[in-house]
């Protein structure tokens, strides 16, 4: 369900290899946890494991907990009541038996599984839920050892089951990043993908604030427009797309408007751009780059990221072991060094080392 389509890659030339080992590279969101398989392990399919993400050179990667999924899925509209295809999952994997009817077990599982990877491997992946963690890693990787950083977030917030008393036990598992929806409307806010596509709710409205003091990144990506439109006037912290696309290269639901990464930009946050058809509508490096160089000429280098959707039920053209792939499109496409560094992590460790931090004061 995770392919990687065989199709051409451009060669990759010694000064893109020299310059991409120099990288911190930072991807914002990869859905590796929802599989049965260990992360430590290479393996023969999917996108993401330890021994390509060093082979990949990347520093820090963002790990989300899917917990929904409904059938019949699609971009354009699905229902909140359709049948789960993540519990069929739960219950196929013999997941711990409360996983099988609550969404906010099914992030503790994908918590405890991931923690359980950090122990077993003996160092090279190193846990990043505060500043001094994330000092820490980059510190580390200028070693021999040079460890993988993981950060845990949540695609869609349902996992609260309607009960804000509950993001701060998401908060004590490790997540620091969250999105609101995913691909249905839910109790805080409308999906792209739903069927009312309404804005924020009350209980929506709350959770950000609350989402803000804590030092847990908002992200917009899934919100319906309405939805993105009412974080973006409330928020007072950097706010995240942490993966998707630009509607300027890639009309469709999925995608962001002019008006809505102008919107991110204003907040200091950042846009990560996909890897997947709907996101780029051509998933060769060149395509993904053309949507980089929209965000680039609209707002500024500063808001482009990278967000690869990498195990997300996605055909990709690479892996995230060829993320060099990347640095060379950059290159191609008339990139400076300083902002292939912006690009492939610099701009991601900005938000994610400011967005981390709690901020208690912050008024209701």
């Amino acid at each position: 369900m995770n392919v990687v389509d065989g199709g051409p890659l451009p060669e990759v030339s010694d000064e893109a290899r020299a310059l991409h080992a120099s990288l911190t590279v930072v991807d914002l969101h990869a859905d590796t946890l929802l599989w049965q398989r260990s992360i430590l392990d290479r393996a023969d399919r999917g996108h993401v494991d330890l021994p390509r993400l060093k082979d990949g050179n990347v520093a820090l990667q963002v790990l989300s907990s899917v917990t929904k999924s409904p059938a019949g899925l699609n971009n354009e509209t699905n229902s909140a009541e359709a049948r789960d295809d993540i519990t069929l999952l739960a219950v196929a994997q013999l997941q711990p038996v409360p996983t099988w009817t609550s969404l906010l077990q099914r992030t503790l599982f994908h918590a405890a599984k991931l923690a359980q990877a950090v122990e077993r491997s003996e160092g090279a992946l190193v846990p990043v839920t505060d500043n001094a963690g994330l000092a820490a890693l980059l510190d580390a990787r200028a070693t021999r050892q040079r460890p993988v950083g993981v950060m845990l977030s949540v695609e869609g917030l349902h996992d609260l089951e309607g009960d804000v008393a509950n993001l701060p036990r998401l908060y004590d598992a490790g997540v620091r990043m969250a999105g609101l929806t995913h691909f249905f409307d839910n109790e805080l806010a409308g999906s792209m993908h739903g069927e009312a596509k309404g804005g924020l709710t009350p209980m929506g409205r709350d959770v950000v604030r609350q989402m803000e003091r804590m030092g847990m990144i908002v992200d917009i990506a899934h919100c319906s427009h309405a939805c993105v439109a009412e974080v973006l006037a409330m928020a007072r912290r950097p706010v995240v797309s942490s993966h998707g696309g630009v509607q300027a290269t890639c009309p469709g639901n999925r995608n962001l408007t002019d008006d809505e990464i102008r919107g991110v930009a204003a907040t200091g946050g950042v846009i990560g751009i996909g890897y997947w058809d709907s996101a780029v509508c051509d998933i060769s490096p060149a395509g993904i780059v053309r949507a980089m160089v929209h965000v680039r000429n609209l707002v500024g280098i500063a808001h482009v990221a990278l967000g690869s959707d990498f195990d997300g039920t996605v055909t990709t053209r690479f892996d995230t072991a060829h993320l060099v792939q990347i640095t060379q499109g950059l290159l191609r496409a008339g990139f400076s060094e300083g902002e292939i560094r912006a690009v492939m992590g610099g701009n991601a460790l900005r938000v994610i080392g400011a967005g981390i931090v709690p901020q208690p004061e912050l008024p209701a």
